[in-house]
């Protein structure tokens, strides 16, 4: 056992019987290094990653090559789920040097933590027209030891590099936040539409759910129907296609083709929140059904698979079952015809299931039709095929329950919980699902209560009763987000003051001087560079995402400072996003929010009482998303602490809504009908 034995990350231990002679990034490790005068081997990767486990198989647990690295190297391996930072600052090297990234992340640095070298995966012997990974080990501990200057001035250009501040406002003003901004935005990214399988550009295939909820937003303030046509098609095509776990429900990381047929297996958190969010708001949308049944099966999958006894979210499953990829997920035709005998014939067509398969020689399960047009097509009768339907699934997901399972990474992440706790509390108020409500709350309460730092800040991840690591700016952004979607949900002040305080204790401890938000608070360790990050990734830009709860608490509260430090983030952004609008959207979501102005409604009277529930109930009979609202009763609204309640009263003694937006207020009305027509002038 090495050094990461006394880990909680799952990743780190699944590293922890190598033969290297592994460190976790810390003191310990960067001592050694200087005091040895060897350069340090920084491996990134997560454990959900299947070529991180290919070059552990292969590398890592490999007598020889490990021999190698513990002669000439410190060799660090770093969870990038858990250091988000350090992830960051050394991909950003690798893409300078290999015009790409990846993991697993392999980067070579001076004692000092200055890079030098790097890349991605490397292979036992040389293949993919790449050396071995023995060949490198040998060659970069040559260059170290004879061609020092060389590598020092390597080390001080990549530095300085991804230690330069890329992102300032226009000097002269010439850049503004516009409509004409969005419109040109919206073009760029719907030019890369797939009008044949839905979603954006080539192979692999990404769900974007950022780019969608965009678009989705675009089709309700500018009434065009092609842009909803766009979110609608790529919607269906993903929940039709292999990506979509047809049994269990929940989204895999991607597609490796353009049809949505064959994932990459791992289904990761942040992923399945986005998306469950994003069918929720579809559904409110258009009306579709299917939308709404595909995030009714998120959900459940998350609340049955996903979910601490202690009400905390677990971060992902992996790709791999017993060392093969997808094992667990697909099917023989005979495995089928055994388990459903007369129908056997019907379902498979149902799933595309056919006797040479679709990868491997296996099945993925997948829908080639929609369910009502197969329903039509094979002039069924609905009422006893959506029996049959619910019949055959629950054998298949029996039978599946059998097999070994992938591997789950049951650590908590902050950032990951506050995304799936906005989704679930925000699907529990619209859906009036009691079972969504209580594991949100309990979700809240956790998070609330477990991953608080005795400094007062907050925690990045948990697992197994112990919580560590200072959050950073995407946890603190996430978490509020959550918190301001079980005020909305439950109506319970302390929801909101939790929310505003984290959004004080931001602004504190994370405002840079050049605006914006550092991705690392003051409390955080000093690596090369304090990174301000605005561009998206697998979720929202921290910088982004805090802007929206800025612009959200700013509405709630009628802090000007709130609504300019908003913007002051997008003005930074601006510039990137002309010219690479699909790398920003949760930049332009938040842009559109601004522009389009929050419409926000306060509810005066009893939240227990059906008279001010049938007001509420107005605000979520469409999809609205640039609308806050709070709720109490006129006792509690004269003592609230948040101002959008204060100095309001209900009217003849009837629960009464107050609408305002854009720095004024409609008349308050007290009846559905009222209200329902005052939120449709806001469109």
């Amino acid at each position: 056992m090495n050094r990461l034995a006394d880990e909680t990350s799952p990743y780190l231990l699944q590293h922890a019987e190598n033969p290297v002679h592994w460190y976790p990034w810390g003191e310990e490790a960067l001592s050694s290094a200087v005091s040895a005068d060897k350069p340090i081997l920084l491996s990134v990767g997560y454990s959900s990653c299947h070529w991180c486990h290919v070059m552990a198989h292969e590398s890592f647990a490999h007598e020889e090559t490990a021999a190698l690295m513990n002669e000439h190297f410190v060799n660090i391996k770093v969870d990038r789920e858990e250091r988000p930072d350090i992830d960051a600052l050394y991909m950003s090297a690798v893409q300078i040097l290999t015009k790409g990234g990846g993991w697993p992340m392999t980067v070579f640095l001076l004692p000092d933590g200055r890079p030098f070298h790097g890349g991605t995966y490397f292979p036992l012997e040389p293949r993919f027209g790449m050396p071995s990974f023995r060949q490198l080990l040998t060659g970069i501990a040559k260059i170290y030891r004879e061609r020092r200057d060389e590598v020092e001035r390597i080390a001080d250009q990549l530095t300085h590099w991804i230690s330069a501040d890329h992102l300032k406002p226009a000097a002269d003003g010439s850049e503004a936040i516009s409509a004409a901004v969005l419109q040109q935005a919206q073009q760029q990214v719907s030019a890369e539409y797939d009008p044949v399988h839905g979603g954006f550009g080539q192979a692999p295939k990404f769900p974007q759910p950022m780019t969608l909820e965009f678009l989705l937003r675009r089709s309700l303030s500018k009434q065009e129907s092609s842009l909803l046509e766009q979110v609608s098609h790529t919607l269906d095509c993903m929940a039709r296609g292999g990506i979509y776990d047809q049994l269990g429900g929940g989204f895999a990381r991607y597609s490796v083709d353009e049809k949505w047929l064959v994932p990459h297996f791992e289904k990761m958190l942040y992923d399945n929140a986005q998306l469950s969010r994003l069918y929720l708001h579809a559904w409110q949308r258009t009306g579709d059904g299917y939308f709404l049944q595909i995030a009714h099966e998120i959900f459940d999958y998350v609340l049955r698979e996903m979910t601490a006894p202690d009400g905390g979210f677990y971060s992902a499953t992996d790709a791999d079952s017993e060392g093969v990829e997808g094992k667990f997920f697909v099917w023989e035709r005979a495995e089928i015809a055994a388990l459903l005998n007369d129908d056997a014939a019907l379902f498979c067509s149902f799933w595309g299931v056919t006797e040479t398969g679709n990868f491997e020689g296996k099945n993925i399960l997948h829908l080639p039709m929609r369910e009502e047009e197969f329903i039509q097509f094979h002039i069924l009768r609905e009422a006893e095929w959506k029996i049959k339907l619910a019949q055959a699934r629950s054998l298949l997901f029996q039978e599946r329950a059998t097999r070994v399972p992938p591997f789950l990474d049951d650590k908590i992440i902050t950032s990951w919980n506050g995304l799936m706790l906005a989704s679930l509390a925000e699907a529990a108020r619209i859906l009036g699902r009691m079972d969504y409500q209580w594991a949100a709350r309990k979700a809240g309460e956790f998070m609330r209560n477990d991953l608080k730092a005795e400094n007062g800040g907050l925690l990045r991840t948990h697992r197994q009763g112990v919580s560590k690591i200072p959050a950073y700016l995407e946890d603190y952004a996430c978490f509020i987000d959550g918190l301001l979607e079980l005020y909305q949900l439950t109506h319970d002040e302390v929801w909101f003051i939790e929310a505003r305080d984290w959004a004080e204790y931001v602004i504190q401890h994370f405002s840079s001087e050049m605006g914006g938000f550092f991705d690392t608070g003051d409390m955080h360790e000093a690596l090369l560079t304090r990174s301000r990050n605005f561009q998206d990734g697998a979720f929202p830009s921290a910088n982004a995402h805090f802007a929206k709860q800025l612009l959200r608490l700013s509405s709630y509260t009628g802090n000007a400072e709130w609504e300019r430090a908003a913007t002051a983030v997008l003005n930074l952004t601006l510039s990137a996003v002309t010219q690479y609008p699909a790398a920003f959207t949760g930049s332009l979501n938040v842009m559109e929010q601004l522009l389009h102005g929050i419409a926000e409604v306060a509810i005066i009277g009893d939240p227990s009482q059906e008279e001010t529930q049938w007001l509420i109930a107005v605000l979520d009979e469409t999809y609205r998303p640039n609308l806050i609202r709070a709720v109490a009763s006129e006792e509690a609204a004269a003592i609230s602490e948040i101002p959008l309640l204060q100095g309001r009263t209900m009217l003849d003694g009837k629960a009464t809504a107050y609408v305002c937006q854009n720095f004024h207020c409609r008349l308050p009305v007290t009846q559905p009908a009222a209200l329902r027509a005052q939120l449709a002038e806001l469109q």
